[in-house]
């Protein structure tokens, strides 16, 4: 079974199964790898700061209006939510959207347990977010979109909104299958809110949710008027389809379950459907060979959720000889650098075809981290990570704005000392 051989605890996690082993344990064998990652959780090494934050704003969850005539439900049938912050002056017909991510769920039974959190279901959600980052209202954090209209999407279908209804089980397990649907009811929605006249546009993601960007990134294009300018930027989202540390090919066998349970094949570009495996074709590097809008990746060459869930998971390494490693790069050997420099060169090769487009941009940066854009710390700072000595706000702005080229690629760790790296311990 493929969930045997994924996941890997978080601090969360951890800290419940020290409370309540014998109850949670039967529990993460199915859901570790889904759960291992909670939506838009701070780095723990790093902290914000009154300074950074004092701008920000707190925006109130909007769940909605045209759902249920839409039959767009969360994993539990609550409505799904979104939070939006409409844009001021220069900015008044410009629009960014922000899509949180937060993993996947692959059986019945994790699906069933993740639709009792936020990430299943509209009422375990927080009432209100505060917006930083890519999303921040401050010029000094976000200086070229923070006049924008702003939304960030609630993700509570469990599939990067590319589940479909005819893939529901109607056995009792009152599942909700619906992410197409939540995409398509949104979008209307947000249409009627003046995304419609939106003279400029940017569709962004982190994790999952930066997937669901790559997915439906020309569909978003499609239904804004001809003389928009519309481009979309993935965060943390280049999932790599590589064998594990004992050789086996775990995210395959994962995203296999996804798109069998929820039916995701409808959703997916239908060139690679049509001569290959979908599951295969969930993979970002077969995706952005059919994406025509032009596309930004924001990616670590150590990601942290990989390196735990996809290069080194718990039952890849039953002795946990890989926990100091992964806990933190700084505690990796060097026969365990080995592995992870060709962790970091499957990530250039897979890119290299993105790299050649010229109307495509990206920020590979050498940390070991998992989501950069919507934290102030990373997206933009004094001390935020840098290439070039140029922030990632300011990368991803220079490409947008057609400043300039955008093709900036870490040298490998530990080269950068401007990274922030986690510290999962």
């Amino acid at each position: 079974m493929a969930n045997s051989r994924l996941g890997e605890l978080t601090q969360w996690s951890i800290k419940r199964t020290k409370k309540n082993l014998a109850v949670v344990a039967v529990c993460l064998i199915l859901i570790i790898f889904s759960c291992s990652l909670l939506p838009d959780s701070s780095p723990s090494s790093i902290k914000h700061t009154d300074p950074l934050t004092l701008h920000s704003d707190y925006v109130d969850l909007t769940l909605l209006r045209n759902a249920k005539h839409k039959g767009a439900f969360c994993l539990d049938g609550s409505l799904p939510g979104y939070h939006f912050k409409k844009g001021f002056g220069s900015g008044s017909n410009n629009w960014l959207l922000h899509i949180e991510g937060g993993g996947w769920c692959d059986t019945i039974a994790s699906c069933s347990l993740r639709k009792a959190t936020a990430l299943g279901s509209s009422d375990h959600m927080e009432r209100q977010v505060l917006f930083s980052g890519i999303l921040s209202n401050d010029p000094m954090q976000n200086p070229d979109f923070y006049t924008w209209n702003k939304v960030k999407i609630r993700y509570c279908d469990g599939a990067s909104f590319s589940g479909h209804p005819e893939s529901e089980f109607h056995n009792g397990t009152n599942l909700f299958f619906r992410g197409q649907l939540i995409w398509e009811a949104l979008m209307e929605e947000l249409l009627s809110l003046g995304l419609s006249n939106a003279k400029q546009a940017l569709l962004s993601g982190c994790s999952a949710g930066g997937l669901a960007t790559m997915i439906h990134c020309d569909d978003f294009g499609e239904l804004l008027p001809k003389d928009t300018t519309v481009k979309c930027l993935a965060d943390a989202s280049f999932f790599l389809d590589e064998k594990d540390v004992s050789g086996m090919l775990t995210m395959r066998s994962f995203y296999q379950n996804v798109v069998q349970l929820q039916g995701l094949a409808k959703s997916l570009p239908k060139d690679c459907v049509a001569k290959m495996k979908s599951s295969e074709c969930l993979f970002p590097k077969e995706i952005i060979k059919s994406i025509k809008t032009p596309f930004f990746l924001v990616n670590p060459a150590y990601d942290s959720w990989q390196i735990l869930n996809v290069l080194a998971p718990a039952a890849s390494d039953p002795h946990g000889n890989w926990l100091r490693c992964k806990n933190n790069i700084h505690n990796c050997n060097p026969s365990e650098m080995v592995i992870l420099q060709g962790f970091r060169n499957s990530l250039l090769n897979a890119l290299s075809d993105f790299e050649k487009n010229k109307e495509w941009g990206m920020f590979i940066n050498s940390c070991f981290i998992h989501c950069q854009t919507w934290l102030t710390e990373t997206w933009h700072g004094p001390n935020s990570p840098k290439i070039d000595n140029k922030s990632i706000a300011e990368s991803v702005g220079d490409w947008y704005f057609d400043r300039e080229t955008v093709k900036r690629i870490d040298c490998p760790f530990p080269c950068n000392p401007s990274c922030f790296n986690q510290n999962l311990a």
